[in-house]
């Protein structure tokens, strides 16, 4: 199966409202703003589509200055191990953003501990010079840059047909905000957690350098894409099981994050005039 070849049907297409009033970003699925949000469904099983083993939803709102998403998850076993920006937080039970735009798109990984790793991907055949990629922020020389989809990527190896991306680690979105909020006792096994939220500001600017062309903030009936995931790095007895499940808002029919054929789409509406049920 060659990779972004998803069934569009099975692509999901969710309402981000403007939001009705300011969002301070502590972490709180409860406060009034995000109840007029649009609420997910459960997410589903990456590959097979498959409801979620713990609910997990996500919501998203806009206004002048930012684009806000906030992730609400089931988890009886609250971890995290990573504690430095840009450390491994795949390795940790996290949730994850993509950000598609043109010929590039954007990653953003956070665990329990309010761990951030972003990355900044560019197609090889899209950075040339004289492109618009070609300026100081993606020097290839200088910069901290890595490969995806080259040859040490068994399972992605020549399975899209952009081929090989140019992996920014060191980009960070301008002015990001991030909050978590746990419901539990982290790291202390002999607890039963009922689980986490994260809560995430992207200010406007950000998206300039993944759609150069378009206009933010953007206007009612505008829309992006962009994948909401969560994924759980399993470990029993110390062990860690070889492949993590991974849970979306829509399935990718391949057990692979860096699809953009496959993310959803994200519709910007105007305020909510009642408030959404909470899944």
């Amino acid at each position: 199966m060659m990779h972004g070849s998803i069934d569009e049907k099975k692509i999901a297409h969710y309402t981000c409202c403007r939001a009705a009033g300011p969002v301070v970003i502590d972490g709180d699925a409860e406060k009034p703003v995000w109840k007029k949000a649009e609420w997910s469904g459960r997410f589903v099983d990456m590959v097979s589509g498959e409801p979620a083993f713990f609910d997990t939803r996500m919501a998203s709102l806009w206004d002048e200055q930012y684009f806000y998403v906030l992730f609400r998850l089931e988890e009886p076993a609250l971890r995290a191990s990573q504690t430095e920006r840009d450390s491994l937080v795949w390795l940790d039970n996290d949730v994850e953003v993509f950000l598609d735009g043109e010929d590039c798109y954007y990653e953003l990984e956070i665990n329990a501990l309010n761990t951030v790793y972003e990355v900044f991907f560019v197609y090889q055949d899209a950075l040339k010079k004289g492109s618009r990629f070609d300026i100081p922020e993606f020097d290839l020389y200088t910069r901290d840059v890595d490969v995806l989809c080259g040859f040490q990527d068994g399972s992605r190896y020549k399975k899209h047909r952009r081929g090989k991306r140019w992996a920014f680690m060191d980009w960070d979105w301008p002015g990001l905000i991030t909050a978590v909020k746990r419901d539990g006792d982290i790291n202390n096994p002999a607890v039963v957690d009922r689980g986490w939220t994260v809560e995430i500001a992207l200010p406007w600017e950000g998206f300039k350098r993944l759609h150069p062309r378009s206009s933010f903030p953007p206007r009612e009936g505008d829309r992006i894409r962009g994948a909401f995931f969560r994924f759980e790095a399993l470990r029993y007895h110390n062990k860690t099981v070889t492949e993590s499940p991974g849970w979306a808002l829509n399935e990718h029919g391949v057990y692979d994050s860096h699809i953009p054929e496959a993310f959803s789409f994200v519709h910007f509406a105007g305020r909510a005039e009642a408030e959404q049920p909470g899944g």
